[in-house]
């Protein structure tokens, strides 16, 4: 059995201010997961660290919070709207180290706010959004878990309809996951819609996982759909 830490200290250069500080990761040799919730969720095996709490990384000196998928490049403006906004007003923290699931979320909020006054993709912004909702599942918050979703929700609709999706997730993918949160907001007319353009595309995929998943949603909300209008 292997006494490895799970955990290790990365120096890093903050893209922002360009002073190091020290960030800490997962080894991905010790994440093992056991399955996955609708929304792709991953569900890790009992006892171990949560990798999701580790990967935003937040700058101790200037407080820009940003992940591996957030884009080297500041647009004009931005970075002096980050320092007025954010590091202007920021008292030094670390971050580094093991974080509980308040400082993970707090870790997420704070990339949030970076991305989005750094512009960043909204599929980023969107994945930062759901991942926010995960840890707040987990610790059985379901009101501020409801809230990140539907920020989740928002941010991949604007993706689909105005970015270049493919480059970083499969069109299905995003499809499956509009249907799958605006079914957890019940919005179920519109979790139906995205579905159905998930499997009309299926011919056109290989993912079948995803596929079959959607099908199983469709058809559990259209049981539900009709109990409603039954009912009424």
């Amino acid at each position: 059995m292997s006494n490895v830490p799970p955990l290790y200290n990365k120096e890093m250069k903050c893209p922002h201010c360009q002073k190091s500080f020290t960030t800490t990761k997962v080894r991905k040799s010790t994440i093992k997961v056991a399955g996955q919730d609708t929304d792709l969720k991953p569900l890790y095996e009992a006892g171990q660290i949560n990798p999701l709490f580790y990967n935003v990384h937040v700058c101790f000196h200037c407080g820009y919070s940003f992940t591996e998928d957030f884009t080297p490049y500041f647009a004009p403006g931005t970075a002096e709207v980050l320092k007025a906004s954010v590091s202007d007003h920021w008292v030094e923290q670390d971050f580094s180290g093991e974080r509980s699931p308040s400082k993970a979320i707090k870790s997420y909020k704070l990339a949030l706010y970076s991305g989005v006054l750094k512009k960043e993709k909204h599929l980023t912004l969107a994945g930062l959004a759901l991942r926010t909702s995960w840890i707040y599942r987990d610790i059985g918050r379901k009101k501020e878990e409801k809230r990140f979703l539907s920020i989740a929700a928002r941010e991949y609709e604007e993706a689909f309809s105005t970015e270049d999706v493919a480059a970083k997730m499969s069109e299905i993918k995003v499809l499956y996951l509009l249907g799958e949160l605006n079914r957890k907001l019940d919005r179920r007319e519109q979790a139906a819609s995205y579905f159905s353009k998930v499997i009309e595309r299926q011919r056109n995929s290989n993912e079948k996982q995803i596929i079959e998943m959607a099908r199983d949603r469709w058809h559990e909300l259209r049981e539900q759909m009709k109990t409603q209008e039954e009912s009424a």
